[in-house]
């Protein structure tokens, strides 16, 4: 027991590290611009809270990464997730995952912005979801003898909420093994980094 809490020290001092590091060099507040098939949505990111995450994303960003995406999984009344497939149902994620920082103050509430992951808590890569309703349950867990990790909000969705709900309103079925998926794609046409000038 002395050994894991002694590797939970460890991990929670290096990811205070790099995150410090990770902060000087990201933007606190980077806004993105999501041109979607059904429309627009602008996101705040918070650069202060989840630096590593912000960083890892303002990358793929930049780099078109997500260009040409669908929301492969759309929940009706829970989220709506992309950045992993083609309209063929390709997968597609860049090669990196990026550590867990989802004790960062951020909660998943309606609107915010939160890394897709699997059940290793340091796997997230390239997809994220919009939280259509409170899903605190998706926040970490702190309590003694029963913690876990939860999953990083990194942002909110400023306009375009209506969106949001319209993709979230779409009908769904299985497709290619996702077990709902918009029936008619949802695309994201262009995906980058938006100012008020």
């Amino acid at each position: 027991m002395k050994s894991r809490h002694f590797a939970i020290a460890v991990l929670a001092a290096f990811l205070t590290t790099v995150a410090a590091h990770a902060a000087d060099r990201v933007p606190p507040h980077p806004y993105i611009e999501i041109e979607t098939s059904e429309g627009r949505i602008l996101l705040e990111l918070d650069g202060r809270a989840a630096p590593i995450t912000v960083a890892h994303v303002l990358e793929l960003v930049d780099s078109g990464f997500y260009e040409g995406l669908i929301f492969h999984r759309v929940v009706e009344d829970f989220v709506i997730q992309t950045g992993g497939f083609t309209p063929g149902f390709k997968r597609k994620e860049d090669d990196r995952t990026i550590p867990n920082e989802s004790g960062n103050g951020l909660s998943n509430i309606r609107g915010s912005v939160a890394m897709a992951r699997t059940s290793d808590p340091h796997s997230a890569n390239s997809q994220f979801y919009i939280n259509v309703a409170d899903n605190v349950r998706l926040d970490p867990n702190k309590s003694p003898g029963n913690g876990r990790w939860g999953y990083t909000v990194f942002g909110v969705v400023i306009e375009g909420m209506d969106v949001v709900d319209k993709i979230a309103a779409a009908p769904t079925g299985p497709q290619q093994g996702q077990p709902k998926a918009p029936l008619v794609p949802i695309i994201i046409k262009s995906m980058r980094r938006y100012t008020f000038e």
